[in-house]
């Protein structure tokens, strides 16, 4: 088969079944992505570059769809000249939202589009009311026409993935029978539990310490609840003397509204809390390296996990295969992963009070948490284990592509209603 994927960053979510196509010598694989780092063996990677970004006067609601367009023409070009090559694709596989897959049934149009939705934005009911009320009418407009470029790639593709029952209800009834609910898949031979295992990172040795909770996120920024985290961990410092609390992550800003021009939502949380500036047992690790960050799991007494009802991210199921105790924000997203009491611990987003009191309920009654751990852990071996989810991924590729064996011909049917 001939594979080309499509995805700004490299590999994004498909790490794991372009390098298992690619380990395939009779499969050619090209991937077409903005992000100049990384490789992975037998994968063509062609880097595209926009001709120039979004221009500032253009009107703000179709800023976004001005830039996925300049990145759709640039990936038409690049296919041009893969066209020039050869290169005839059996199957697109595009990660959808930024434009890449716009034009791509103009470049390949016999080629068969599998999409990959994580998400359609809405004004009401889901992540852009959830911090600050309702929406200006302003952004509500603004909002919608944010899914211009998604609603393309919808109509356009042959067929969509989506990653959890929650995202999928974002979008619109019409197409919900057209994606089939599959998770990327974690590895949880790699995240499993190590019982005794020590914190010690890079610069860090606390394998001496009584208590240790943790919180990991791409970026610390309101979305993903750190300014509440912040809060409850002003709280539990000042009442447990031998808890440290280990904070991975960028100082950056993926999803939420950026902070005043020069500052950073860390900046203005230790500015708010001055006692956690340079506080012994406040530790900030940075991103941290995939065996690193699962080390620090597996040594994490509580590990946590805040989010608006958005994309829900891999680390909350990393650490659930890791044997981890997660307290989660209490929303639709993370309940599709999480029983409070079963396997894991749900608090209110909004309280630094309520994310404190369940944080110290995990730390005091440890031994009792255990089968909350272990509960955890079978979840993601049921749900969402890469094993069981790269198969099917591949077979719905060979499926699209016309190669599939008979006994996989109803794949689509019975995916579509899982």
């Amino acid at each position: 088969m001939r594979i080309l994927f499509l995805h700004n960053h490299f590999p994004g979510h498909y790490q794991h079944v372009a390098a298992a196509l690619a380990a395939d010598p009779r499969n050619q694989v090209v991937f077409i992505t903005r992000d100049r780092t990384g490789s992975i063996p037998g994968v063509d990677k062609r880097v595209f570059t926009p001709a120039r970004s979004a221009d500032q006067p253009t009107h703000h609601y179709v800023r976004p769809f001005e830039d996925a367009v300049l990145h759709g023409q640039a990936v038409y070009r690049l296919c041009e000249r893969l066209k020039r090559e050869g290169f005839v694709p059996d199957l697109i596989c595009s990660h959808a939202g930024f434009g890449p897959s716009l034009f791509i049934k103009d470049a390949f149009p016999d080629s068969p589009l599998l999409g990959y939705f994580e998400w359609f934005y809405h004004a009401k009911g889901s992540d852009a009311d959830y911090l600050d009320g309702p929406v200006s009418a302003d952004d509500a407009c603004r909002i919608r026409s944010r899914n211009a470029s998604i609603m393309m790639e919808l109509a356009n593709c042959d067929w969509g993935l989506c990653p959890t029952v929650f995202q999928r209800g974002q979008f619109p009834p019409a197409f919900q029978n057209k994606l089939t609910l599959m998770h990327d898949g974690i590895d949880t031979d790699f995240f499993s539990p190590k019982p005794g295992a020590p914190m010690v990172l890079p610069g860090l040795d606390l394998s001496g310490a009584g208590e240790i909770v943790t919180y990991a996120t791409r970026g610390m920024e309101p979305y993903r609840g750190f300014p509440q985290f912040m809060r409850a961990a002003d709280i539990l410092l000042k009442q447990r003397p031998d808890l440290h609390i280990v904070v991975g992550g960028d100082d950056t800003v993926s999803y939420s509204r950026l902070p005043p021009r020069g500052r950073t939502y860390k900046q203005m949380l230790l500015e708010e809390l001055p006692e956690l500036a340079n506080h012994p047992r406040l530790h900030f690790v940075g991103p941290l390296d995939y065996p690193v960050y699962r080390d620090m799991l597996r040594a994490t007494d509580v590990h946590v996990y805040l989010t608006v009802p958005f994309v829900l991210s891999w680390s909350i199921l990393e650490a659930l295969s890791t044997g981890c105790l997660v307290v989660g924000a209490d929303n639709a997203a993370v309940r599709e992963v999480i029983d409070p009491g079963t396997n894991g611990l749900l608090v209110d987003f909004f309280s630094p009070d309520d994310i404190a009191l369940k944080i110290a309920s995990g730390l005091d009654r440890r031994a009792a948490m255990e089968t909350i751990r272990s509960a955890a852990r079978q979840r993601v071996i049921e749900r969402f284990a890469l094993k069981d989810l790269l198969p099917r991924h591949l077979q719905l590729i060979r499926h699209l592509a016309g190669s599939a064996e008979p006994a996989e011909e109803h794949h689509l049917q019975l995916a579509a209603s899982a």
